[in-house]
């Protein structure tokens, strides 16, 4: 998986929202309070009347002129005011290098930031290992805790294991709800790993999110995993055997999301969690001398009532699902699943689908909403098999490289039009040109789709050409699509990947990793 940026903390002091402070011209204020005499209530009705329309005070920054009135009149309420709370978690939102040089501010702020929450993020800080390193130390000796998250580059860890468990053990990190392993080294580099810092453990009360990368989890360090308040979990490049993966997931009792990431030692995983949400699995970057893969290969999900979804990040090799019938009834999200690798195989109860050919189809699997494939040569013979397999499917994720025939299914796929009902609601095809092939798959949906509500079509830079936009209209007939409503939208594609859009094990929370949220390239 690439290097992912930082997630920030998002909650306020003491678990408190975000939205206590919203922001206002000038500063930050205050949402105005719910007015708890509602207008013409008995004879206070009038003065409530007039709260009401009060403005608000305006929160500004504090200065030599003290308080005052701003333009409108209203009192200005300086940031000096505010509690200390409220401040430490103002600075505790700031990045690293900013956060630290609030004390500079006046002496009102200068034992705020060294009782702050702290969020030690290493991307932010230098490059150059020494003086990174130098930087942790220092900031670790001078802040007295509590300790929020703690991002670091592997980088240290590997140049020195002992200093990243001797900051682990600073009284700085007391508390620490997260720990962020970056990891940024090449495959080659990866043959011997260093064991996961023992100090890790000290937080087995505290730790709710863990991302742990390019490391050994021994069979020993399995047995002392136990953090009864971890709800996301990344393994990420690490190397443990699976007995001890199983034990590890054993030991988070709560825990909500899962990424296994190019992880070795384990071919099999076996899920039974009554708590998992969310299942992510890459396969290993690296094999044994014979060129096997020498990470996981097989998932088995044998209870899971929670999970809603499964998914597969990055090409896959070899890779066998089961889903045990029964085993996962709320599963709604699947993918992404791709066809140019012979040995995958994915078996829902008795249903077996093989290179995304239908293979064995007793039995149809009605609670998948969301599905992911990625075609190599587009079929829409193969797309319809899925169809039936999965009749409640409401958003389809496509994305083909080659056409692969010129998809006819008029006079194909007539009998079928009468007896089945497509329930799609949005079809998103990436890699979008505009070729024959593509036309006929689109235009199937766009005139049998009763349900469909938006297509999105995403290409290149002809997606902005009006001439090609209008000639498509024509052949797509997206006049007489059978459903009124359904819009037609052609975008640029904002980036080249595979589908999903899974970084960092926080990204498993959201409800469609499909839907790409990155920054056009354009």
């Amino acid at each position: 998986m690439a290097p992912r940026p930082k997630r920030r903390w998002s909650s306020g002091p003491s678990g408190a929202p975000d939205a206590q402070l919203a922001a206002q011209p000038g500063g930050f204020s205050p949402p105005p309070a719910t007015d708890p005499n509602p207008a013409g209530a008995g004879s206070g009705g009038d003065r409530s009347r007039r709260r009401r329309q009060e403005p608000p005070p305006v929160l500004q920054a504090a200065g030599r002129g003290g308080g005052g009135a701003d333009l409108a009149g209203a009192p200005r309420i300086r940031v000096g005011d505010l509690p200390d709370a409220i401040l430490q978690d103002i600075i505790s939102l700031l990045p690293t290098k900013e956060a630290g040089r609030t004390p500079v501010l006046s002496s009102r702020w200068r034992h705020l930031w060294r009782t702050a929450p702290l969020d030690l993020d290493c991307l932010q800080l230098p490059k150059e290992l020494p003086a990174l390193a130098f930087d942790v130390s220092r900031i670790l000796a001078a802040h007295q805790g509590p300790g929020r998250s703690f991002c670091v580059d592997t980088r240290l860890f590997h140049a020195s294991p002992r200093t990243l468990d001797a900051w682990l053990r600073s009284p700085a990190l007391d508390g620490l709800q997260e720990l962020d392993m970056c990891g940024f080294r090449r495959q080659r580099e990866l043959a011997s790993l260093p064991s996961l810092p023992p100090a890790t453990f000290r937080f087995s009360r505290s730790l709710r999110v863990a991302a742990l990368s390019e490391c050994t989890i021994s069979d020993a360090a399995a047995m002392a995993f136990r953090f009864p308040q971890m709800r996301k979990l990344e393994l990420e490049r690490v190397r443990i055997s699976e007995a001890s993966l199983h034990q590890a997931i054993a030991g988070c009792p709560i825990l909500e999301c899962l990424l296994l990431g190019h992880s070795v030692g384990s071919r099999r995983v076996c899920i039974r969690s009554a708590t998992l949400k969310t299942i992510g699995v890459c396969s290993a970057l690296w094999g044994d001398d014979d060129g096997a893969s020498t990470g996981i290969v097989e998932i088995i999900i044998q209870d899971a009532p929670s999970l809603e979804r499964l998914v597969f990040p990055e090409v896959h090799q070899g890779l066998r699902v089961s889903v045990i019938a029964g085993a996962a009834p709320r599963l709604e999200t699947l993918g992404c699943i791709y066809d140019i690798d012979p040995s995958s195989r994915f078996v829902f109860g008795s249903m077996v689908i093989e290179q995304l050919r239908v293979v064995s189809s007793r039995s149809v699997v009605s609670g998948i909403k969301v599905l992911a494939i990625n075609i190599f040569r587009l079929s829409l013979d193969m797309v319809i098999d899925l169809l039936m397999c999965f009749p409640c499917l409401e958003t389809l994720y496509i994305q083909s490289y080659r056409s692969g025939g010129n998809n006819l299914w008029r006079r194909k796929h007539r009998n079928l039009l009468r007896s089945f009902d497509i329930r799609l609601k949005t079809i998103v095809f990436l890699r979008y040109r505009g070729i024959k092939s593509q036309v006929n798959f689109a235009q199937f949906f766009i005139l049998n789709a009763r349900m469909l509500e938006t297509m999105r079509l995403e290409g290149g830079h002809y997606m902005e050409d009006e001439v090609f936009i209008a000639r498509q209209h024509e052949l797509l007939q997206v006049e007489n699509r059978a459903s009124i409503g359904a819009r037609i939208d052609f975008k640029m594609d904002k980036c080249d990947h595979y589908l999903t859009h899974i970084k960092h094990v926080h990204d498993l929370s959201i409800t469609d990793p499909f839907e790409c949220t990155c920054v056009p390239i354009y």
